[in-house]
């Protein structure tokens, strides 16, 4: 099954590097116009470097005005916009609720799902001035599970899959599809940080609790960038046409969240 993007023009935050950047490269090579923000310059850079049809800036997606201006770019570079990709998140504090500050929780609430919000508000006129598009929040296992010690997080989560089946239903008759997806553990730098973060909340070593994270999913392994970035792929394509308002989890099987 070809999965064909030919003439598509989408946005992914946070897209140089990551689920972000592989999902770049995969809209690319399906022959999508993307443009993308980011945080790290360098990433970004390097990105704009090697994946052809790539447009994208400098942004904090905590910033709203910011945000704006980065939209006002992408939609100038991209000539509107068919596909948006909420992709931007932090894994924020990691501790018993008692002790997570304000500061902390409004930190990761703005990151995580705020900027879903403001994003899904500025780019529906132009999915609707297309005929219709894709929406793609991405959740997580925590918006599925319970998830101890990472309260903020988990709430921002559930609130993504909330706020996806919402817009699904009002957005259906205008034709733009919005679903989330809910990745497990997915190999790279940001689980490497969330385990020694909980490792150390648990005072155990990080080998052991890397261990037990893979072990409540029924392949017993972590999730790849490219794992996630497929099912976006598809989504977006023909073959997801007809797939809307779904939490849809890829994340080798979990049974729950330690």
């Amino acid at each position: 099954m070809q999965l064909d993007l030919t003439g598509k023009r989408a946005l992914i935050t946070a897209g140089a590097g990551g689920i972000g950047r592989r999902t770049a490269e995969l809209f690319s090579q399906a022959g999508a116009k993307v443009f993308i923000c980011d945080i790290d310059q360098d990433q970004l850079e390097d990105a704009r470097d090697k994946v052809a049809n790539l447009g994208g800036t400098l942004t904090d997606v905590s910033d709203k005005e910011a945000l704006k201006a980065m939209f006002g770019a992408a939609v100038d570079y991209l000539g509107g916009l068919d596909i948006l990709v909420n992709n931007a998140g932090t894994a924020g504090p990691t501790g018993p609720v008692e002790g997570v500050s304000f500061e902390d929780w409004q930190s990761c609430i703005d990151i995580n799902l705020t900027s879903t919000f403001l994003m899904t508000q500025m780019a529906v006129p132009y999915l609707r001035d297309a005929g219709g598009g894709a929406i793609i929040n991405l959740s997580s296992a925590a918006g599925k599970f319970g998830f101890p010690m990472r309260s903020p997080y988990s709430a921002a989560k559930w609130g993504i899959v909330g706020f996806t089946r919402t817009i699904a239903i009002e957005l259906g008759p205008d034709r733009i599809r919005c679903n989330a997806i809910q990745p497990g553990a997915v190999e790279g730098a940001r689980i490497d940080r969330v385990i020694k973060a909980k490792a150390e909340a648990k005072g155990i070593s990080e080998n052991a609790m890397r261990s037990e994270l893979a072990s409540i999913a029924s392949l017993k392994e972590f999730v790849t960038a490219d794992d996630i970035a497929s099912m976006i792929l598809f989504l977006c394509s023909k073959a997801g046409a007809h797939i809307t308002g779904q939490a849809l989890s890829v994340d080798a099987g979990l049974e729950g969240l330690v």
